[in-house]
């Protein structure tokens, strides 16, 4: 990997020129170089997710009683909401009335 000269940005090999993808600032590669910049993997066509519902659960949960319907689950998630040097947020999002409350340590 190699990084344009002029503007940082990463530089790709294509036919024993590595040029820029940003400024378009070319280098000619020489013989004993191009080998290590030649890639062999091929990628085929990725598969496409398409999802039916509006709402996909990812998050994971956890039973907790929600203040606001009574719910014993909830999902949950830690969020750095303070300094550095200070303990995470845990946020919680009733599964049933999407009320989201917060707990600290």
């Amino acid at each position: 990997m190699e990084f344009c000269p002029k503007c940082k940005a990463l530089m790709v090999s294509k036919n024993g020129v590595l040029k820029c993808t940003r400024c378009g600032y070319e280098k000619k590669l020489d013989k004993n170089v191009i080998n290590t910049y030649k890639t062999t993997e091929k990628v085929g066509k990725r598969e496409a997710v398409i999802f039916t519902k509006s709402e996909v659960k990812t998050m994971p949960t956890v039973k907790k009683e929600c203040p606001k319907c009574g719910n014993n689950e909830a999902y949950w998630w830690l969020q750095q909401t303070r300094r550095a040097d200070e303990s995470e947020t845990r946020f919680f999002r009733c599964t049933k009335c999407k009320y989201t409350w917060r707990e600290y340590d």
